[in-house]
C-alpha cells in the first residue's frame, strides 16, 4: 500500500524549541489529514488483522483536530514543560493515536512498521516505554481523568497555562472511578481541564445501554460542575468551535461529548458494533479502496 501523503516534523534540535508549533485552522485542510489518518489505520492494522481498527477510523477527525489545530506543542521537543497534554484514557485505540502520533512529527512513521509486533514499544495499549509522548500509561481503563486531574492541578500551582486533555470512552463512564475523578474537578473548578468522551456507543459487550445505560451523558456531567456540550465527532468546525469555547473558559473543567461513527469512511464497516474487529486481508484491501474512492470524490 503507498504510504499517505502526512505531514513531516522539522529536524531543528529540540534546544531551539521554546514556541508552539503552527496550528491549522483551515477545515479542509484537516478533513483531508483526517482521510489520510484512516488510511494510516488500516495500514497499521492489516498485517495482524487487529488493533480497533472501528474505533480508529471513528476518531480521525477527533484526533486530527486535537493535534494539528488545538493542542499547543513541540514535535522537537516532546517534553516541553508549557505543552498542552493529552491522556489517551482508551489506552488500546492505538491505531489512530499512533498514525497521529507520527504525521504530527512525534513519532517516526517508519517505527510503526511494529505495531503489535513482540517487543516494538507500539503496543496494542499505549505505554510509557514509548516516552514523553505518552503522557501516562492508562491500560486500566477509568483511571486517565484522574491522572489527568493530578496534571491539571499540578499546572495551574505553578502558574503554567498549559492545558489538559483526556480522550475518554463511552464504556469507561460505567467505572465508579470516573465519577469521583469529575466530583473533584468540578468542585476545584479546573478550567485547564478538557475531557473528550469518545461517544461511539460500543464496549467490548457490544452497544453500551445493554451493559450499563449511560444516557443522558451531558446532563450527568452538567451536574457534576462540568461546562458541557455535545458536538458531532465528524464535524471539523464543530469540534474546533467547541474547543475554543473550551479554552476560553477558566473557571470550570470542559467535558465534550464527542459523538463517533465506528467505521467511519468505510461504508462497508461504518456503524458495526465491534470492539476488537477483525480485519482480514482482504478486507483491509476493500477498506483502503473504498477510502481512497473516498479521496476521488
Amino acid at each position: 500500500m503507498p504510504a499517505p501523503d502526512l505531514p513531516n516534523a522539522a529536524t531543528t534540535p529540540p534546544a531551539l524549541h521554546r514556541q508552539p508549533a503552527p496550528r491549522i485552522r483551515d477545515a479542509a485542510e484537516l478533513a483531508r489529514i483526517a482521510h489520510e489518518l484512516r488510511r494510516e489505520v488500516v495500514r497499521l492494522v492489516a498485517p495482524t488483522g487487529q488493533g480497533y481498527v472501528q474505533q480508529g477510523l471513528g476518531a480521525a477527525d477527533l484526533f486530527t483536530v486535537l493535534y494539528f489545530a488545538e493542542l499547543r506543542l513541540d514535535p522537537g521537543d516532546p517534553a516541553w514543560a508549557d505543552r498542552d497534554r493529552l491522556l489517551l484514557s482508551t489506552a488500546h485505540n492505538t491505531a489512530i493515536f499512533y498514525a497521529t502520533l507520527a504525521a504530527r512529527g512525534l513519532v517516526d512513521r517508519r517505527a510503526l512498521d511494529a505495531y503489535c509486533q513482540d517487543g516494538s514499544p507500539f503496543e496494542v495499549n499505549a505505554s510509557e516505554r514509548l516516552g514523553p509522548v505518552i503522557e501516562a500509561t492508562c491500560g486500566s481503563l477509568g483511571q486517565g481523568l484522574s491522572v489527568a486531574i493530578g496534571m491539571a492541578i499540578a499546572r495551574r500551582r505553578a502558574g503554567s497555562d498549559a492545558r489538559v486533555y483526556v480522550v475518554l470512552g463511552d464504556g469507561e463512564l460505567q467505572e465508579g472511578q470516573v465519577w469521583e475523578a469529575a466530583l473533584l474537578a468540578g468542585s476545584l473548578g479546573l478550567g485547564n481541564l478538557c475531557l473528550l468522551v469518545d461517544d461511539n456507543r460500543m464496549q467490548v459487550e457490544g452497544h453500551v445501554d445493554r451493559v450499563v445505560r449511560l444516557e443522558p451523558i451531558a446532563d450527568k456531567w452538567r451536574a457534576f460542575g462540568w461546562a458541557t456540550e455535545a458536538v458531532d465527532g465528524h464535524d471539523i468546525p464543530a469540534l474546533m468551535a467547541a474547543l475554543d469555547r473550551a479554552r476560553a473558559g477558566r473557571s470550570a473543567p470542559t467535558c465534550l461529548v464527542v459523538r463517533t461513527l465506528p467505521g467511519k469512511g468505510v461504508p462497508a464497516l461504518e456503524g458495526i458494533l465491534a470492539h476488537n474487529l477483525k480485519l482480514p486481508a482482504d478486507v483491509a484491501r476493500d477498506a483502503m479502496a473504498a477510502l481512497d474512492q473516498g479521496a476521488a470524490r
